[in-house]
């Protein structure tokens, strides 16, 4: 951990500065400090602020090359978990039979905010790299946290 970062957390943990002025400062950090130009994962001793999906398809049958790069921010999944504990337990069990039916074995009245924050916590260690051959082209699919 730099410096920087430590006496930014420690202003907050003395209440110097409050929450959101310690994320901007941190955020001014990772600016000043870029770890990578790449698409490629970042592993840093922070938190993931956004979950990566990218996808390549070279199909040569097709009019060009498929390209998929998706950036999902971290607090979308946070605020789906705090709207998800909105939604009527009858509706709940109508979503769960039909995730059960398309082979996703979920049940989303399981799911609470503090099991998402130590999921997210643990985001940044997420790297899925997958490379397949179809028969007339190749596909890569990454998924990482950054």
């Amino acid at each position: 951990m730099s410096d920087n970062r430590k006496q930014i957390l420690e202003m907050l943990s003395s209440g110097r500065v409050n929450a959101d002025e310690a994320d901007r400062l941190l955020g001014a950090l990772e600016t000043d400090n870029p770890q990578s130009s790449t698409a490629g994962p970042v592993k840093n001793s922070g938190t993931a602020k956004f979950l990566r999906v990218i996808v390549d398809a070279a199909d040569p049958g097709a009019d060009g090359p498929t390209k998929v790069n998706v950036r999902i921010p971290i607090q979308l999944l946070r605020a789906g978990v705090r709207l998800a504990g909105l939604i009527p337990a009858q509706a709940l069990h109508k979503a769960n039979d039909a995730l059960r039916e398309q082979g996703v074995p979920i049940d989303l009245s399981q799911v609470r905010p503090e099991n998402l924050e130590d999921l997210i916590e643990h985001l940044h260690d997420l790297s899925i790299d997958v490379d397949a051959h179809e028969k007339d082209g190749k596909v890569n699919v990454r998924v990482f946290c950054e």
